[in-house]
């Protein structure tokens, strides 16, 4: 292991530590940073930290966003980077939201969004394996043979495609997509490129500023149909109507582009059959657990990328203790984040006064720490990354670990089955239109 502290306040010198370490560690390899992300990072729009968080917050009209979102010039949130590092929570911005409104229901749109957020999690702390692999067998059959590797000019953004290549560019040197520009990229790569959905995934992954391996790839089997009961695909149509026509009207390829036609002509040129209903339905059994242990007075508190704020719920209950971030080589070895997500969590530690920043195996770094320290247990954000609950099983004999809970989003209790989200949602959409005193 390896402490970080001397570059734990410049990106630049910490992501090549981490380039270094992990390679020897691994064989892993972080890519270097591109001439594109090197030039956008002084005017970047997504910086971390708090302060930048609180900011983004006050620009939130859950009204203007219930009828725009869909638009890529629409009102969105923009807060998914700050929601994903856990600088802001999914009760705070619900309760952000409903404070706007006169009646909670005119936030109903905005809030089911985060509802799918939590959704994501509570279905990767119920099968973790399956961030990886399919959940469902796929619901149509490829026309081709799917390909295991991302085309070059796809990740060059050089396709031809005017729509596409500014994805592909916005994705690489911002970090962040609209929600239909993502829906329309996994789309096309996955149906008409062939190109796996894990090779997506694992795209993105290392890309966007707010992805981690529940929403991201959970997301992608839901549009390759592994993970829902039909594949996504979108036309022409739908894409001018929702860009207002920006790409097409520049497009060389206008009027003959992989896009055109109706949903039944595509359905017959992408795919051999689709299955229409599954003759077995996916079940998922959610995960309900709540560490109700006391927590000692003196523990070491465990910042992960999950809770990347001085709100993380484990610092809230014990202010005083010392905290240990840990870039952990399995971890790194499963996201391998651009230098853009690497900055944005360097800019998040400026927000703590003495948080320790490490390199190595997690169990390690806290066992060291805690005895360097004199304290007995370690807390933790809750969160369903399963390396940090891998972590508390193989110290559970030596070194007690405490999840503690986030302010609630949602009464979970009624939840049976996660294997649609319909069936999540109608079970907790009531407690999660209140604020949060009345969960």
């Amino acid at each position: 292991m390896e402490n970080l502290q001397s570059c734990r306040n410049d990106p630049q010198q910490l992501y090549a530590q981490l380039a270094r370490l992990l390679h020897s560690a691994t064989g892993s390899e972080l890519s270097k940073p591109t001439s594109t992300e090197v030039e956008n990072f002084p005017k970047r729009y997504f910086r971390g930290g708090r302060s930048q968080a609180i900011a983004q917050l006050k620009k939130l009209d859950p009204i203007q966003y219930g009828s725009t979102r869909n638009f890529v010039s629409g009102a969105v949130t923009r807060l998914s980077p700050w929601l994903r590092h856990g600088v802001l929570s999914l009760a705070e911005v619900r309760d952000a939201a409903i404070s706007k409104v006169e009646h909670a229901s005119q936030a109903e749109k905005l809030i089911s969004e985060l509802g799918w957020r939590d959704y994501w999690q509570r279905v990767r702390e119920a099968r973790p394996e399956g961030v990886w692999q399919e959940l469902e067998t796929p619901a149509a059959e490829l026309r081709g043979e799917v390909i295991d590797y991302l085309p070059e000019n796809i990740a060059n953004g050089e396709t031809g495609l005017a729509c596409v290549d500014v994805f592909c560019k916005k994705l690489v040197r911002d970090g962040w997509l609209h929600n239909h520009e993502r829906m329309w990229l996994a789309s096309w790569l996955v149906h008409t490129r062939k190109v796996s959905w894990k090779v997506g995934a694992a795209w993105f992954l290392k890309h966007l500023l707010d992805a981690d391996p529940a929403s991201n790839n959970f997301s992608w089997q839901w549009v390759a149909g592994v993970f829902s009961s039909k594949p996504y695909i979108f036309n022409r149509n739908n894409l001018e109507r929702f860009t207002n026509g920006v790409h097409c009207e520049v497009c060389p390829v206008l009027g003959h582009c992989d896009f055109e036609g109706t949903y039944e002509e595509l359905n017959e040129s992408l795919f051999v059959r689709t299955y229409g209903e599954r003759s077995e339905r996916l079940t998922i059994q959610p995960v309900i657990s709540y560490d109700t242990r006391d927590v000692p007075d003196e523990s070491l508190v465990w910042i992960t990328q999950d809770s990347l704020s001085t709100q993380s719920p484990a610092l809230l209950r014990a202010p005083a203790s010392p905290a240990v971030f840990i870039f952990d080589p399995h971890v790194l070895s499963e996201e391998l984040p651009s230098f853009k997500r690497i900055a944005f969590i360097c800019e998040c530690f400026a927000d703590f006064q003495d948080l320790e920043v490490w390199f190595g195996n997690s169990a390690s770094v806290l066992q060291e720490r805690v005895q360097s320290y004199n304290v007995n247990a370690v807390s933790v954000a809750k969160t369903s990354c399963p390396a940090v609950r891998h972590v508390a099983e193989t110290l559970s004999g030596s070194l007690p670990i405490f999840s503690i809970d986030w302010p609630p989003f949602c009464d979970p209790s009624r939840v049976k089955d996660l294997g649609r989200f319909s069936r999540y949602w109608n079970k907790v959409s009531k407690t999660a239109m209140q604020p949060t005193a009345s969960i």
